[in-house]
């Protein structure tokens, strides 16, 4: 379950007892509407248990598996992909029926959250360029220094939850689990991402 207060979690196990679903784990977080669901550590790990041990995740809304209509999207096509089940209690609505079948109304809800996730996302590349054009009309300079090379807090910053998996992969700690690929999968970036973050770590604790 991924939930932000108790209200919700009460309101999820009373749904759970009365459709007969015994509860492995609850999962709840608080965090800034801004954040990628890479960055989302709880909707990630529910994602992960949920997928290795053919779960059904029971959900509040929508909005709890993803922070924009792009994340929402990116979560559901995984589930779909994976055929993990999710019920959202508000919408009264689940990815998946009880004999395995897609929901009849999946598939118009997918065009329709990418079609708001395309119009989000042109609206703010206009946004962007509108302010960049700006800025350079008044003599502003934009993007990194000739020879810059990012710096350990630049990647804390900018992957704050892969550089949290890297730290456990190089203490030992479920090294299986935090292989290059599997880490680059998990959040969304370039292997050689992932392979200049261990880098710059090593370096660091060297």
């Amino acid at each position: 379950m991924i939930q932000e207060t108790d209200r919700q979690v009460v309101d999820l196990l009373a749904y759970a007892k009365g459709n007969g679903y015994g509860v492995e784990r609850i999962y709840t977080e608080k965090i800034s509407g801004a954040k990628k669901n890479s960055e989302r550590p709880a909707l990630m790990d529910a994602l992960e248990y949920a997928n290795e041990h053919n779960c059904t995740i029971l959900c509040s809304e929508f909005s709890r598996i993803g922070r924009n209509i792009e994340e929402v999207l990116k979560s559901i096509i995984f589930c779909k992909e994976h055929k993990i089940n999710v019920y959202f209690q508000k919408e009264q609505l689940s990815i998946f029926n009880d004999d395995g079948g897609e929901h009849p109304f999946l598939m118009i809800l997918i065009a329709a959250l990418g079609t708001c996730a395309k119009l989000e996302r042109e609206a703010i590349r206009f946004r962007m360029k509108s302010g960049y054009d700006k800025y350079r009309a008044e003599g502003g300079k934009v993007g990194r220094k000739k020879g810059y090379r990012m710096q350990l807090e630049d990647y804390d910053r900018k992957y704050p939850a892969l550089m949290d998996d890297l730290r456990k992969k190089l203490s030992g700690r479920k090294a299986k689990r935090y292989r290059n690929a599997s880490l680059a999968r998990r959040h969304k970036v370039n292997v050689s991402t992932v392979q200049s973050a261990a880098k710059m770590l090593i370096g660091n604790t060297g």
